[in-house]
């Protein structure tokens, strides 16, 4: 069963078939993946071969296609707590033709999830020739980027989960061990604070942590050399951690410390700025130009964030490209980096929502530099 009550599925349910009604979409077909989850609490399996369809009609009751041997399942996640009707098929059926007979029979515009099969949307598109299909995003999105107060509770204990990895990390790093060993016990880390999964874990150490995504590799970490550590992952809840700080073994490099306390500098001030009312563009530019103005501007490779729920990476995008302005609810990690290809680099990330007042922190580990 979800962490969340019935009741939170439901108006999701709502508030999806209101926002299909309103872009003239005569029902959202939905299948797992994370708009699914977020609609349903159920967390089918999306590498499935056989399909799973959420049908949400603009008026109607929604219903919820399942193969007939994963229909037990189905009934005893959030999705059978909600009372969806749960049409079956069998092996030996045709199951795209049964979702066509699910479908309202005037529709002339249907919403596919973002993430459906590209065999099944060209299935439904050669059985339904007159019918548009559209994209579900426009209308699930909205409700998803902005987070209700049990979303803000599920990323406030992401954020406290991988904070406890943080923590630990300065153990983990020592001279003479690979990124590897030291990736692997992150790794266990992870899931010993609680997440349900080891989403990524970024060990960029000495020249590797100028790659912005990096993978770990059998290189020796030495002294005297800054460390990435990038690392989260999916709490059982399904909702995702991700924080980056920077280490270095013993005494760092002149130059990367004067680097490094300008992007901290940056950083504060992003999370310090964040929060309705600035747009993700001026959020980005703000730390940017201060690492800009210093001469590191081409070293900033990559936006200050993106958003995250249920997803690591979702709307909203803190990037010069996106005008939104930024809303109560909307979650979404600050982390501005400096990277000297060939050398080494730094980066400091956390989470934040946005509240009334301004922001809230997920993440609370110490930016300053950790010297281990």
């Amino acid at each position: 069963m979800s962490d969340f009550p019935p009741a939170e599925f439901l108006g999701r349910l709502r508030r999806a078939q209101q926002g299909a009604a309103e872009q003239g979409i005569a029902a959202l077909l939905v299948t797992p993946g994370p708009n699914f989850r977020y609609l349903t609490g159920y967390n089918a399996d999306a590498s499935s071969e056989r399909i799973t369809c959420l049908v949400a009609p603009a008026e109607g009751d929604p219903m919820l296609l399942v193969p007939e041997l994963e229909v037990p399942l189905a009934r005893s996640t959030t999705a059978g707590e909600l009372g969806i009707e749960i049409v079956e098929w069998r092996e030996t059926e045709d199951s795209i033709g049964r979702l066509v007979g699910m479908l309202p029979r005037s529709a002339t515009r249907l919403a596919l999830d973002d993430h459906m099969w590209a065999v099944r949307v060209l299935d439904l598109r050669r059985r339904l020739p007159d019918v548009e299909q559209v994209a579900a995003g426009p209308v699930v999105s909205p409700l998803r980027i902005r987070k209700t107060p049990a979303e803000a509770d599920a990323l406030r204990r992401a954020g406290a989960a991988i904070d406890r990895v943080h923590e630990q990390v300065p153990g983990f790093l020592r001279p003479g061990r690979t990124e590897r060993e030291v990736g692997k016990d992150i790794a266990d880390a992870i899931l010993a604070a609680g997440h349900a999964t080891v989403d990524f874990v970024i060990i960029g150490s000495g020249p590797n942590g100028a790659s912005p995504h990096a993978e770990v590799s059998d290189r020796v970490i030495r002294p005297g050399e800054p460390v990435v550590v990038d690392i989260g992952g999916a709490m059982p809840d399904g909702y995702f951690s991700d924080s980056t700080r920077t280490y270095c073994i013993g005494e760092p490099p002149k130059e990367f410390q004067a680097y490094y306390e300008l992007l901290r500098e940056a950083q504060i001030a992003q999370c310090a700025a964040a929060g309705p009312g600035i747009t993700a563009a001026d959020l980005d530019a703000l730390g940017r130009d201060m690492i800009a103005d210093a001469g590191y501007g081409p070293n900033f490779i990559h936006r200050t964030g993106h958003g995250i729920g249920l997803e690591v990476h979702e709307e909203p995008y803190i990037v010069a490209t996106n005008p939104a302005v930024l809303e109560v609810g909307m979650a979404f990690s600050i982390e501005p980096g400096i990277y000297l290809k060939g050398r080494h680099g730094a980066r400091i990330e956390d989470i934040v929502v946005c509240t009334e007042e301004g922001n809230e922190p997920c993440n609370l580990r110490p930016k300053e530099l950790a010297i281990v």
